[in-house]
């Protein structure tokens, strides 16, 4: 299947809007390490475009004291891929996660 070209003007917005996501994103994971938004209240926003289309990993990290390595651990206990978001989060996975950010 080949791809559709995009005009200067489309290639430009899809830019712009990628751009936008990207700010607002990152304005997200800089709530969660303030301890402004928490994770429970991110998972409870999955529904949300911007919030379900962020992988699990980038909120996991934003929280003060979880690095890579501690961060790999607690997904692979709680049985969520590497490359989940949050917006494909299931009920028991997001409760697991919770309790084990808890604990």
């Amino acid at each position: 299947m080949a791809l559709s070209t995009m005009t200067a003007e489309q290639r430009a917005k899809a830019l712009e809007k990628a751009a936008e996501a990207r700010t607002a994103r990152r304005a997200l994971l800089a709530e969660v390490a303030c301890g402004v938004v928490s994770v429970a209240e991110v998972f409870e926003r999955g529904g949300q475009d911007l919030v379900g289309r962020t992988r699990v990993v980038a909120v996991l990290r934003a929280v003060p004291g979880y690095g890579p390595a501690r961060v790999a651990a607690l997904m692979a206990t709680c049985g969520v891929a590497d490359k989940q978001r949050v917006g494909a989060l299931t009920e028991q996975q997001r409760e697991r996660l919770l309790l084990a950010l808890i604990s």
